[in-house]
């Protein structure tokens, strides 16, 4: 009897998704396994949105953002009631093995189905927040922060120009990954993440020191998520301290779109192809990562229960290139 194959993304879009989308239908043709697509996240499973794909169905999909089979956060999917219906449409549907792509929501939602639901469920690590634990890089992150770079790099050009301290806001409401790599690539004189106490007079005194020094402009990220507020918020309280002019950009969900970085592509075809081979191998419940350019497998509980930690020399770095 032919292996059936379901996938899907969930939560935010990430660039890359598409590309292992494509990843896991043509790895599962490959292997003579059907495989179907289910529409809207885990709502399409729930309402049985799901359609069978074919190679031409992922064709001229590698290079595109977003997502094709769409995606959504699914109040119906969380009750025991949407669960037993998502259920009984695998089981009607012939549908052995669930592949699941999106961040900690989607890994979360895989977990308890899997589990409550004797379901055969693996998970990629699609999100822009990079905040998964079990893999290096998520598929979105390098897109999302080159998109954020390339903002910031015309955001200094006035910043220049019209000698003004600015502050840039990135996404990031729980972890501050993308901020620290925009902050060190962008040339940034400091960072506000959520992972460490932001000290507002501290600061201040930073961005006095820097314009003592001649400095004529100063780029301040900070994470959504910062404990201090806001990019708005700490520009008012900065401010405060200083009596300068200054300028707030929210970069916002322009960080999500776009073609993916060849490096998204690369990861998400590569994870995508590793996860049909685990459904050969007869490997679940776990999602499929990619830790020092190996391929591994952590338990779903792992990736959002496990804190992904920062690296602090990064902050060490931008102190000492801003000087």
């Amino acid at each position: 009897m032919t292996t059936k194959i379901a996938v899907l993304t969930s939560g935010g879009d990430a660039p890359g998704m598409n590309a292992a989308i494509r990843a896991v239908v043509r790895t599962s043709l490959h292997f003579g396994f059907a495989v179907s697509g289910v529409r809207d996240g885990y709502n399409g499973l729930v309402f049985n949105n799901i359609e069978e794909l074919d190679r031409s169905s992922v064709a001229n999909i590698i290079q595109r953002g977003g997502t094709i089979l769409g995606t959504a956060r699914s109040s119906d999917f969380e009750t025991a009631e949407g669960m037993d219906k998502a259920k009984k449409v695998l089981v009607e549907r012939g549908i052995d093995v669930l592949i699941v792509i999106g961040g900690d929501g989607t890994m979360r939602g895989a977990k308890q189905f899997s589990e409550e639901h004797d379901v055969n469920v693996l998970g990629l690590p699609g999100t822009i927040d990079n905040d998964l634990y079990g893999t290096d890089f998520t598929i979105g992150f390098d897109t999302a922060i080159n998109n954020a770079l390339e903002a910031i790099d015309r955001i200094r050009d006035t910043a220049a120009s019209l000698e003004r301290l600015f502050f840039v806001e990135v996404m990031g409401r729980f972890s501050g990954f993308i901020g620290l790599a925009v902050g060190l690539a962008g040339g940034a004189e400091d960072v506000l993440i959520p992972e460490t106490p932001t000290d507002v007079n501290a600061l201040a005194n930073k961005i006095n020191e820097s314009t003592r020094k001649g400095k004529k402009s100063n780029i301040i990220i900070v994470s959504e998520g910062d404990e201090a507020g806001n990019a708005f918020t700490i520009a008012e309280k900065v401010k405060d301290c200083i009596k300068e002019d200054y300028r707030v950009a929210v970069l916002g969900y322009i960080q999500r779109g776009g073609s993916p970085t060849a490096n998204d592509r690369i990861l998400a075809s590569k994870l995508g192809f590793a996860a049909v081979e685990a459904v050969q191998k007869g490997i679940k419940g776990c999602m499929v990562g990619e830790v020092d350019k190996k391929i591994v497998f952590t338990p779903f509980e792992d990736t959002y229960k496990k804190k992904k930690k920062i690296d602090p020399a990064i902050y060490k770095i931008i102190e000492i290139l801003a000087t």
